[in-house]
């Protein structure tokens, strides 16, 4: 074949956008986090929180299947309408999303999850199992966060690094490092109350007060810890960047 057989070919690849580096595919992660949501240093929000957590539709999207499980299974004490009905709400969500040609990765992700809780329950015949998938989730992150712990890289350092591209400097820092350590405490916290209150009432049968206390320990804690977190890292960075 003649060299400029390959010509078009070689342009191509000229033209091609390249391959982003794990770095920048981290750094969108990062900011596309909830904690990356306002960049360290910066004055938190509050339509700032409220857009970090998927605006309105985001915070229905996550309250009403929890709520209407509690309401229905309150009212009916039936296993199987209680966890279907939520499911039904959950796919109605993503419909809308289709139809308005809204995102719908967080809707899909929601659905996901609703309907694995349910199926588990069904499954084993046990309304409080219908919350067992939230305790792995929960046992995860607290996992993750703890691991971050040891290793001397606290995971909010770690995003906020990655939102202000900042290599290892931060670790360096002892105002930073400080910071996202207390900040990552904050968060393991949040998952280990989740978990301390919820897994007993789990194991106490008592589904009706562990739906109530999933909703309470679920946007609400969130939202605080989140805002928290915010004002804890923009102390640490405005303070250094007016240095």
């Amino acid at each position: 074949m003649s060299s400029t057989d390959d010509a078009p070919e070689a342009v191509n690849k000229a033209s091609s956008p390249p391959e982003p580096s794990v770095r920048e595919a981290l750094e969108t992660a990062a900011r596309r986090s909830a904690v990356g949501q306002v960049a360290p240093g910066e004055t938190p929000t509050a339509g700032a929180l409220l857009t970090a957590m998927g605006g309105i539709r985001g915070l229905i999207e996550s309250i009403v299947p929890g709520l209407s499980f509690l309401v229905i299974f309150t009212l009916t004490q039936q296993l199987m309408i209680s966890v279907v009905v939520p499911v039904i709400v959950s796919l109605v969500f993503v419909a809308v999303r289709l139809v308005s040609r809204t995102p719908v990765a967080s809707a899909l992700v929601g659905v996901l999850g609703v309907a694995l809780s349910a199926g588990l329950a069904l499954i084993t015949g046990r309304a409080e199992d219908n919350f067992l998938l939230g305790f792995v989730i929960n046992a995860v992150f607290l996992a993750a966060i703890v691991v971050s712990l040891i290793a001397r890289r606290p995971l909010v350092g770690v995003i906020a690094s990655l939102v202000v591209s900042e290599a290892n400097d931060w670790r360096e820092d002892k105002a930073k490092f400080r910071v996202a350590l207390i900040a990552t405490f904050v968060w393991a916290g949040l998952f280990a109350v989740r978990l301390a209150v919820e897994v007993p009432l789990y194991f106490a049968q008592a589904t009706q007060a562990l739906a109530t206390m999933k909703l309470l320990l679920g946007v609400p804690l969130y939202a605080a810890v989140l805002w928290v977190t915010w004002l804890l890292m923009r102390a640490a960075y405005s303070n250094r960047a007016s240095e």
